[in-house]
């Protein structure tokens, strides 16, 4: 992967770019960090991006969108100094697992070489005119493609890990054959192993273990399958400090697969579980954060509400409440993900943020992918240590 020049490194360590409000609907949005350590990379996040306009024109396909919304993150990219060889981590979101081939075909074009890893769901976007959208994690820092010799080349424009500094960044996972790429039946609990013996190999190319994970997000076809997965899913995590983890109901590209899990992870001698005050630990296999040397990756968090503002409000109590057992607050956070059961309720959750947390929101990430139990609205966050 071709990295970007020290001097430009330098100046991108100086600076923090203006956050844009997430209230505008499919903004794009952008947050720098300044890195706690040479370990510890400088990550850009861009979020929400979609592309329904050219020239006044409306865009009407999805190979029309995808284009649009791809020049406008290499826009973006092209302000801070970075091109599309620095992205590490892209979320697409489908309106319709129908348009998987074409947003593909447009997609590759854009990341030939060294692609950035990727998970890929069908979900209800906030933007009603967007089939497509996007977001992305760059960095400025030196990076490398982590593949394995014993698990098969993707076919699809992604890698199957990238490694900035001390963190691994791993493309969402489903249960394919490590020889063939071909997908691996079975229920869900079957196809949860099978995806983690992918991720292992990943983790151990990178000189990692299943120790190191600190984040997970958990994409099943259907929610009742989310029982089955968490017995098997917490064969692989470590017991005392498992990743923080969100788990949500995302239509998958291909309907052989029953779950895709997508993870990052930080090799780190100072990693802890973060509890809130008065806190217990659950009985589902995930922390409610992980504090390393770097950063603070909390889990996807959810409360009861009489409706979504007040679900969202009382979420973030909960997450503030993390954030300060760290040492941290809302001012840290630089990536806010929003799951919701209703996307209709976006407006409502992202004014509440704007409400809750100070000066301008990190770049925000809002999808209408339904919750595993009743509630409608999940946040999860990343701050950074500075």
């Amino acid at each position: 992967m071709f990295t970007i020049g020290l001097s430009w490194r330098a100046m991108n360590l100086a600076r923090r770019a203006t956050v844009l409000s997430p209230l505008a609907a499919a903004a794009v949005t952008v947050l720098l960090t300044v890195p706690a350590s040479a370990q510890s990379p400088e990550l850009v996040y861009l979020s929400n991006i979609t592309g329904t306009m050219r020239d006044s024109a409306v865009l009407a396909t999805v190979e029309e969108q995808t284009a649009a919304a791809l020049d406008a993150l290499g826009e973006q990219l092209a302000q801070r100094g970075l091109g599309y060889e620095d992205v590490v981590a892209v979320n697409v979101f489908l309106r319709d697992t129908r348009h998987f081939q074409a947003m593909n075909g447009v997609y590759r074009g854009y990341f030939q070489v060294d692609p950035p890893t990727r998970a890929t769901v069908e979900a209800d976007l906030p933007d009603r005119n967007a089939h497509v959208q996007i977001s992305a994690v760059a960095t400025p820092d030196e990076t490398e493609v982590i593949s394995p010799a014993a698990l098969q080349s993707p076919a699809l424009p992604y890698s199957w890990g990238i490694r900035a500094g001390d963190v691994l960044f791993i493309a969402g996972a489903t249960s394919r054959d490590p020889e063939t790429y071909q997908p691996v039946g079975g229920d869900v609990q079957t196809q949860t192993r099978r995806v983690f013996g992918n991720i292992g190999m990943i983790l151990e190319e990178a000189g990692m273990g299943y120790g190191d994970l600190v984040s997970c997000k958990v994409f099943l076809d259907d929610v009742r399958l989310w029982g089955d997965m968490n017995e098997a899913y917490r064969e692989f995590v470590t017991a005392d400090d498992p990743p923080a983890r969100a788990a949500v109901r995302g239509g998958l590209m291909n309907p052989a697969f029953l779950v895709e899990i997508q993870c990052v992870a930080e090799r780190s001698d100072e990693r802890r579980v973060v509890l809130r005050e008065g806190q217990q630990r659950g009985r589902s296999p995930l922390s409610p954060a992980i504090a390393t040397s770097g950063r603070v990756w909390l889990a996807g968090m959810l409360a009861r509400g009489e409706d979504a503002r007040d679900e969202a409000r009382n979420t973030l109590a909960s997450l503030g409440g993390t954030l300060e057992a760290a040492g941290l607050g809302f001012g840290d956070v630089e990536d806010v993900w929003v799951y919701l059961t209703d996307v209709r309720d976006a407006p409502a959750v992202l004014e509440v943020l704007a409400e809750v947390m100070p000066g301008e929101v990190p770049p925000v990430t809002v999808a209408g992918l339904p919750l595993v139990g009743r509630l409608g609205v999940e946040i999860q966050m990343t701050a950074v240590v500075r």
